[in-house]
């Protein structure tokens, strides 16, 4: 009863008392939980009443909820804020966890009452026919009708590969912090703007140095890769982010066989020939075919202009000075001295703008101006960390959300920007709406002693991004947790994020916050122009990269048998749209967290799958005005508060009117 993560939360809408909770109430906690759970799932499974949707699906879904509010504490910490502690413990509770959410699925009685609500699913809302055929698909899909003997080996095979994609994610964190560079001499710091200077300096007095420190967190990782005129640093660098995890003392080479393996022995088990058949039959694309229609629909567009722009990138290295062969860590920065040639555009002199509570407030508002949200800081709600953020959502003088902002780089933190939850929104039995709980943590450039942190473009582009997810999470206005805002199909979720970057780069957007954080003045139409011209600079090579990505998740999740040789095994998945030899030990997939822990398995071309969608979606907002308030009202009703309780395609439909075309896509990106 002492334990805070079990009593009754006595916060602000019950937020987690993160000023409560330590490491040591975790384990019983879970334990606690785990009993409850399980009961809670024995009434259901042995009731005497005839099933139905009520006392079946719906309780189902309503069952575990105190486990679900701890685990959803405990793993989002384990990635944004961890120790040795939390993740010793994670090793030691997600195979119970795994062994629970097995013996769901392994319920005979219980599947056989989902069941017998599937078979008369006709009289249901489409609400309640979603959640019910969602239930039944994932105890299909989860050995409910395997045999005895295979039921066993699927439970192993999930348990182990439980394990290891936590392993997995534990070794990426450990290998990026393993490395930084102290630098003492001046000269190596040739072409670094000031500001670059001062965050390097301030890293470096918080451990006590003189001089500089560069690690391998993304501000610091790209400002050495883009600015750096010593050549030999960038090299050392790349060197040292490209071979994370690769035969390091954090290895990951045999963890990605394993996983891959393990992979293909339950999808086989379950009737697959290849995880990705398993995986794609939950997605829009259905099935591998259409993945690589996509995929390579685009390659060819993609790779004619990314040879183009490779071509002009060296011959302007060449009239600079550059010699030899035109390697990885040369690309960024000399595409930084080429924008700068082209466009007259210098980035540090667009972060300027960019202080971070101006960017706040001007994301906050334009969802104010599309979506009638209202955003209030607040300081009585816990956070796990001081430097987070909480705001209360406002729609129609109610909150409808609670929201954490988490922006900078810490040692315990996993690199990327992501959106999660604490807690989805749903309702209660008696109809009560529960809020959701919605986090954004990124990895933006810190302040420093006498700057506040200024965002480059592609920070305030990523911050839109994941501000679009928050969007979804913050509007659901559904009924069952496991339909609330992002619990859409992968290849569809990235919709909403990919939209919202969209008004980034316009003029009236801009003007609306971007102010000087010296002197005020607002961001000058000159440098928005700049701004529109550079939108599709190298928008072949970056193309050109996300379908490698794509390529390269879907050969590892393909039918064929992966090559033993690492190196050899990505240089074929990635040849088609490939650019550069490939040093020797460096390797993506050791590091590639997005399939091998964060659940893109198969799914990594949904990036580009989205992109068709969110081009086309945004081209009826151009038809009619991107701040068309009806227009924002319809992509609200038809695709932001309906969560999944649709089908994703019939969804994009409603808003549409049809189903996407890849045109939009080809025309934004100057690819057509």
């Amino acid at each position: 009863m002492n334990n805070p993560l079990t009593s009754r939360w006595q916060t602000p809408h019950q937020t987690p008392p993160f000023d409560l909770i330590k490491t040591e109430h975790y384990e019983p906690a879970f334990h606690h939980a785990l009993e409850v759970a399980r009961q809670e799932i024995r009434v259901i499974a042995n009731q005497p009443e005839a099933p139905d949707f009520d006392n079946t699906v719906a309780a189902l879904d309503r069952s575990g909820e105190l486990l679900g509010h701890i685990s959803d504490i405990f793993f989002n910490l384990l990635i944004c804020n961890t120790s040795e502690k939390l993740q010793e413990l994670a090793q030691k509770i997600q195979p119970e966890l795994t062994a629970f959410y097995n013996e769901i699925t392994l319920d005979e009685k219980l599947f056989k009452r989902i069941n017998e609500v599937y078979e008369h699913r006709e009289c249901l809302n489409d609400e309640e026919r979603m959640l019910t055929e969602k239930s039944y698909r994932n105890f299909i899909r989860h050995s409910a009708k395997l045999n005895a003997d295979d039921k066993k080996q699927y439970n192993r095979l999930t348990m182990r590969l439980s394990q290891l994609t936590l392993r997995f994610s534990d070794n990426v964190l450990a290998s990026t912090h393993a490395f930084s560079k102290h630098i003492t001499d001046e000269q190596l710091l040739s072409g670094m703007p000031q500001s670059v200077r001062d965050i390097a300096a301030a890293k470096a007095k918080t451990k006590d140095l003189d001089g500089w420190l560069f690690d391998l967190t993304m501000p610091s990782y790209q400002a050495i890769m883009k600015y750096a005129d010593n050549r030999e640093l960038r090299k050392e660098f790349f060197l040292h982010y490209s071979s994370r995890c690769f035969h390091d003392k954090n290895d990951n080479s045999a963890l990605v066989y394993e996983i891959a393996s393990l992979r293909k022995q339950i999808a086989k088990l379950l009737g697959f020939s290849d995880f990705a058949s398993y995986v794609l039959t939950e997605r829009m694309a259905k099935d591998k075919a259409h993945v690589y229609e996509l995929l390579r629909t685009l390659e060819k567009p993609s790779r004619v202009a990314a040879e183009k722009e490779m071509k002009t990138m060296v011959n302007y290295a060449r009239k600079m000075g550059f010699e030899g062969d035109f390697e990885r860590w040369d690309m960024s920065y000399y595409a930084e001295k080429q924008k700068e040639n082209l466009f007259s555009f210098n980035e540090e002199e667009l972060k300027v703008y960019f202080p971070l509570d101006k960017v706040i407030s001007g994301v906050f508002g334009l969802a104010h101006q599309l979506y009638d949200l209202d955003f209030a800081e607040t300081k009585e709600i816990p956070v796990y960390q001081k430097d987070v953020r909480t705001y209360y959502v406002h729609r129609n003088d109610q909150i409808i959300a609670v929201l954490y902002l988490d922006f900078f780089p810490r040692e315990n933190k996993k690199g990327g920007a992501w959106m999660t939850s604490f807690r989805e929104q749903h309702k209660t039995v008696e109809g009560k709406n529960i809020i959701p709980l919605v986090s954004l943590v990124m990895n933006f450039t810190p302040p420093t002693a006498d700057k506040p942190s200024l965002l480059t473009f592609n920070e305030l582009t990523t911050f839109m991004h994941e501000f679009g997810h928050a969007l979804h999470g913050m509007l659901s206005e559904v009924t069952y947790t496991s339909l609330s805002g992002t619990s859409v199909p992968r290849d569809f979720v990235e919709l909403p994020s990919q939209i919202n970057e969209n008004w980034a780069s316009d003029i009236h957007f801009l003007q609306s916050f971007a102010q000087h954080y010296q002197t005020g003045d607002t961001i000058p139409e000159t440098l928005i122009k700049k701004i529109k011209e550079m939108e599709n600079f190298q928008a072949g090579y970056l193309s050109c990269r996300q379908l490698s990505f794509g390529f390269l998740d879907m050969y590892w999740h393909d039918e064929a048998d992966v090559n033993p040789d690492l190196e050899a095994l990505e240089q074929e998945a990635m040849k088609v749209v490939d650019f550069f030899p490939r040093p020797e030990g460096c390797c993506t997939s050791t590091a590639f967290t997005h399939i091998f822990s964060d659940g893109y398995a198969a799914g990594y071309y949904g990036y580009k799958w989205a992109e068709v969608l969110d081009a086309d979606a945004f081209s009826l907002f151009q038809e009619t005005g991107i701040f068309n308030k009806e227009t924002a009202t319809k992509f609200h009703d038809c695709i932001l508060c309906r969560g999944g309780s649709r089908e994703a395609m019939q969804m994009f439909v409603d808003f549409r009117g049809r189903e996407p075309k890849v045109d939009a896509l080809l025309k934004r990106s100057g690819l057509a």
